[in-house]
């Protein structure tokens, strides 16, 4: 089974640039999670009658969301999270740690689609697009306060369903000094923070693996380029987007990698193949 996850940046746009069907012809995903979809199912003329479509838009228009597409239909969907987890982490169902007037230029991260989970047989695939912590890291507080403890104990708590899990999307954080090429340059800010990188520590820790750091070691490898100062080209990115297993599913991960070739967004998609 190959599984792909890819961070569109608005699968409208990709799929008028002609960029979309191609790419699913071409690597033939048996299950493709999207984020920052920014459209609502009906708005994407995407024809693609291999697959069901599973959509959470958001409910600001053109922006964020996510989406899975699978080969298999789901034995159900679960759009963000659990009401008591979301309870639990936000019990006024608002976003308090953002203090006065945030809220409303940042919006609830809880109404912003950023979280779908299919259940199969044998396993949950879940697509998740991370709040981003803003270049004023307004956000900081929501990340490691609310939306990091939240979403782990949400995986955890499928776990304990007893499935593995498979997670993957645009977690908006490099996790070492390894995941972006200028880690000096970039430390404290937006992306590389402590509190953020302690939210992939935790899940490391949680016992849920890094599939690509199964194969590949070291710098170099990244999942997103600035539109700045031909980034892309020069290879000069961070890796944020990721997939992560469950323990015990690592034995049959065959593969994990990053497919820089894609084209069509800032970000290019990562693949496991299981």
């Amino acid at each position: 089974m190959k599984i792909i996850s890819w961070n569109v940046n608005g699968i409208r746009a990709v799929h008028k640039k002609g960029l979309f069907v191609p790419f699913i012809e071409k690597y033939q995903p048996d299950i493709l999670c999207l984020q920052e979809t920014k459209a609502e199912k009906g708005q994407c003329e995407v024809d693609l009658p291999e697959y069901e479509e599973y959509w959470n838009s958001a409910e600001r228009k053109g922006y964020s969301g996510t989406a899975i597409f699978s080969k298999t239909k789901p034995l159900s969907v679960i759009l963000g999270f659990p009401e008591n987890i979301e309870k639990k982490y936000n019990p006024e169902g608002k976003s308090t740690s953002y203090g006065a007037g945030l809220a409303d230029k940042y919006g609830d991260p809880n109404k912003e689609g950023r979280v779908i989970t299919l259940q199969f047989e044998k396993f949950f695939v879940v697509s998740v697009y991370t709040p981003n912590a803003k270049d004023d890291l307004s956000r900081i507080p929501l990340r490691h306060k609310q939306w990091d403890p939240a979403f782990l104990e949400y995986m955890k708590a499928l776990e304990g369903r007893g499935k593995p899990v498979i997670f993957c999307g645009d977690l908006n954080v490099a996790h070492t000094p390894d995941d972006l090429a200028r880690p000096k340059e970039n430390e404290g800010l937006k992306g590389f923070t402590p509190e953020e990188r302690e939210g992939i520590d935790k899940i490391i820790s949680a016992g849920f693996v890094d599939t690509f750091r199964i194969f590949t070691k070291g710098p170099g490898h990244y999942t997103w380029w600035s539109h700045f100062a031909n980034a892309r080209a020069r290879n000069v990115g961070w890796r944020i987007d990721y997939i992560f297993v469950s323990k015990s599913l690592v034995k049959k991960i065959k593969s994990a990698k990053i497919l820089p070739e894609v084209l069509g967004s800032d970000h290019c998609p990562v693949m496991i193949e299981i």
